[in-house]
This record gives structure tokens, sequence and C-alpha cells, in this order.
């Protein structure tokens, strides 16, 4: 074997796939056991308190558990990132975030194209005195444009749900940088396989673990991953508490204690083996759900049945150039559809066979959602036009079913609609 060999860094997969027996796991076991115990005991008085004062281990499983702790660490490499949390649900870190790091009187600035709940959640946030301004992320002057003494935040998806826009994630990284503003980036429809976001300059990634990287619907979780590139000492939020060792890891530290510990947000052993055991696969999984949605995205768009196909691979996506640079060629699972007048959304998804009607993405299964009358349902009309949702747009999150019968399954759709 030559010294390169040697040297060699493991690849994706396979640093994922044999994580946690690299950590000298119990038994010899290739996964981290379930640890359910909610206490850990010492023998030592000293060593409990310096657990509590911030020596690693383990004290009360609101704060994490060794299982947890080794999903977080398969997160952090996934990201490459200094430190890693997991939380309950990818919610559950969000708010963790925006509280733990915010306060009353600050300005954050966040892509108008974001989740429906993340929404609802600023919505809080105003109730609590924090300022939020809606922009377009597609355009890095614009954003700029809207930047305040007080701004403190710039927050976005790299591929907005459902509307598929696509960020300028090189051009908003410059701009933080430029301003110093924390760049908090949502990578859950790229997933860490597709993207990095820490390869434009973000400073916390966040993800919806019970997304891709799960990838089977069986579990909740979300995680945050301080990627190491801010400089937490020019940042005016964090507690002096919290500013011990290196700088790298008091906004970890600080949302840890005062969003996970204290608001309790705590992601189970059990969801934290099944995510574990599910990111193995996900770049396996991940291919295949992308090459089946440009194929789907690529018939749907020739389909006299269809008014518009937004997905980033097909090449009148406005952003599809930049989607194309960003994420390596592969374009997500996920595919807004507007189907031609006279066609009805709830009737024409009544008649799909192989696809689910279900609220979620990133499942192995194809599901499918009329978005203005669910998830989105709650904004109202005017919200929903501002992020581009309109009345008939069906969501897709495309799975890894074969292709030919996915395909079928849309035309014997349109078939049905069309005899009615």
């Amino acid at each position: 074997m030559t010294e390169s060999k040697k040297s060699a860094q493991p690849g994706f997969t396979t640093t994922i796939l044999h994580g946690d027996r690299k950590l000298s796991v119990e038994h010899g076991a290739v996964h981290k056991p379930i640890h359910t115990s909610t206490q850990y005991a010492y023998s030592d008085a000293r060593e409990l308190a310096a657990v509590f004062q911030g020596k690693p281990g383990y004290t009360y499983a609101r704060q994490g558990t060794p299982t947890s702790d080794a999903l977080e660490k398969k997160i952090n490499k996934m990201e490459d990132g200094v430190a890693s949390l997991s939380f309950a649900t990818g919610m559950a870190a969000l708010t963790a975030l925006f509280t733990t790091l915010l306060r009353a009187g600050d300005h954050l600035l966040s892509s108008q194209f974001i989740f429906g709940n993340t929404n609802s959640l600023f919505g809080t946030l105003e109730m609590l005195g924090i300022e939020i301004t809606l922009v377009d992320p597609t355009d890095a002057q614009a954003v700029a444009a809207a930047i305040r003494p007080n701004t403190k935040m710039l927050f976005t998806e790299t591929i907005a749900n459902p509307g598929t826009q696509v960020a300028d994630l090189v051009g908003l990284g410059q701009l933080c940088q430029k301003h110093q503003l924390v760049y908090v980036v949502d990578n859950t429809v790229t997933s860490p396989w597709l993207f990095r976001p820490k390869a434009v300059g973000a400073s916390i990634v966040m993800n919806a673990l019970s997304k891709h990287i799960g990838g089977h619907a069986n579990a909740l979780g979300g995680s945050l991953t301080d990627t190491g590139l801010f400089d937490w000492t020019a940042y005016s939020n964090i507690l002096d508490i919290y500013k011990k060792g290196p700088a790298t890891g008091w906004a970890i530290t600080q949302i840890k204690k005062k969003g996970l510990r204290d608001m309790g947000g705590t992601l189970s052993a059990d969801a934290a083996h099944r995510i574990a055991v599910g990111a193995e696969t996900l770049a396996l999984r991940l291919d295949k759900i992308c090459s089946n949605a440009m194929a789907l995205a690529t018939f749907l768009s020739k389909h006299p049945g269809v008014q518009r196909v937004a997905y980033p691979g097909l090449t009148n996506h406005p952003q599809h150039a930049r989607a194309a640079q960003l994420f390596g060629g592969k374009f997500s699972m996920l595919i807004a559809v507007e189907l031609v007048a006279g066609i009805d959304c709830l009737e024409f998804l009544n008649h799909l066979q192989v696809a689910i009607l279900a609220t979620h993405v990133g499942d192995t299964r194809t599901l499918a959602l009329p978005a203005a009358q669910t998830i989105y349902y709650e904004m109202g009309p005017d919200l929903r036009a501002k992020m581009g949702i309109a009345d008939g747009l069906i969501r897709l999150s495309v799975g890894i079913e074969d292709q030919d019968d996915l395909i079928a399954d849309f035309a014997q759709a349109f078939a049905a609609c069309r005899a009615a």
C-alpha cells in the first residue's frame, strides 16, 4: 500500500458507517447502544461537580445521552463542524437557536421563502421583542439593503420548501462576513451529502434530522452545528458564564445550556439511534431520490395537464445554474407542481396510488401534499402569495421507488382526471 493510500481520508459513507465503532463502543458493538438511563452516577463527588462545571461527561439525560452524543459526532463529521447539538425536532433546534442568541431589540433577517412552522415561530419571536424582516434570499443585493445597525443574524434555507427557490448562498455568506452577521443555513432539503454550508461561510448549520439524514419517517430530530467560522468574541449576546475555553465553543455551550437544558427539547436515545442508523445510507438514498426527482420533474414539465413545474434541475428554473454549481449536479427531492385550469389538485391527488398523501419530506417514499390547503393554510393568502404558493400548488417529496412505477402513477392519475 502506498503512503498516499495510507493517509487518504475515508469517504462520506465510510466515515458515517464506521463512526460508532471508532469510538470504542461497548462490548465491540458496531452501533452505539440505546442508553435509556435518565441520570449518570459518579463514584467521586469532585468528578460529578467537574462535569456540571464544564468537563465532558453525562449528568441528566435532558442535556444528552451517550447515544445522542454519538449521533452528534456523526452530524459534526457530515457538516465538518467544531461542535453539534441534537434536539427532539428541527423546530426545537431553531427555537433554541433564535431564543438563546437573539435578544429583544435585535434584528433578524430571514428568507421570505421559509417553512410554514418557522414563519409561525417568527411571530412568537416578534412578541418577545425581536425585529424580523423577510427578504428575497435569491438576491444578495436586496438583502444587503435591509441590513440595519441592530441586525445580528441572517437565516435562510438552501432550497426553499415548497417553492424550490435557491438562495444566493455564496453572496449571502460574503454579506454576513462583511457585516459580522451570524449566518444560519437550514440544510434540511439538501442535506450534507449534497451541500456543506460551511463552504459558503455559514456560522451555524441546522438540519431537521427527521428528513433525509434519518430518512425513513420513523424518528423526529433536529441538529445545530457550529462550523467554527464565526468569531464569537465579537458577539455581544454571549453570556459571561459561557465564555470559557476556546471562543469556538461559546455559542454552542450557551445554546446547550439555555436552549436545550432549560427548554427541554431533548432528543430521546431511541430516536437518536434510529436516526444514526438511517444516516448510514444517506448518500445511497439521496442519489436515487435525486435521479427519480429529475425524471419525474422532466415528465411533469412535458405533460399537457401541468401548467408549471418548479425544480432546480430543470433548465428553465430561475436558479438552475446556481443550483448546479452549489449542489454538484443533484437537485434534491423537492418538486412544486401547478396543474392546468380544469384539473382540481385535490381530485388529482386522490387518484395517486404509489405516492402517499402525507405531510413530510425526505422519506424513502414519494409524498404528495396540497400546500396551500394544509401546511401553509394558517399563514393566509397574502403571505402565501409572497412566498409563491398558489392555491393549486402540489408539493412532491420524491422517494426511492422504481422510476417507471413512479412516472406511471402520475400518468394514470392524469388519465383518471381526464376520464372524470
